[in-house]
């Protein structure tokens, strides 16, 4: 069984290009509890970036996580409350990662 762990970035993608501009307010609170969720994953030590990405033709989500497989990742995310009411999507990318020692 495989226990080294590797790295993934994580995009989430809104519902619409001007999501970060045009949230409802029922939309707002959803991502507030998303940011939420994502702190607590950070705290665990899963998560080591998560953010807005400032994208002129759309903001879009990253993270870069860690985890042993993309099922690990996937079992995570799934109760992430913006993907889990459908209000997002996200795409799962692993990552040959050079890190600092």
């Amino acid at each position: 069984m495989q226990t080294e762990k590797k790295y993934f970035f994580l995009k989430l993608i809104p519902p619409r290009p001007t999501f970060f501009v045009d949230m409802t307010d029922q939309e707002r609170n959803m991502m507030k509890e998303h940011g939420q969720y994502w702190r607590g994953l950070m705290e665990q030590g899963i998560v080591h970036v998560f953010g807005p990405v400032m994208d002129p033709n759309g903001v879009f989500g990253l993270g870069i996580v860690e985890a042993i497989n993309e099922d690990e990742v996937r079992s995570f995310t799934a109760d992430d409350p913006a993907i889990k009411s459908g209000l997002t999507t996200l795409e799962i990318y692993p990552i040959n990662a050079v890190l600092r020692k």
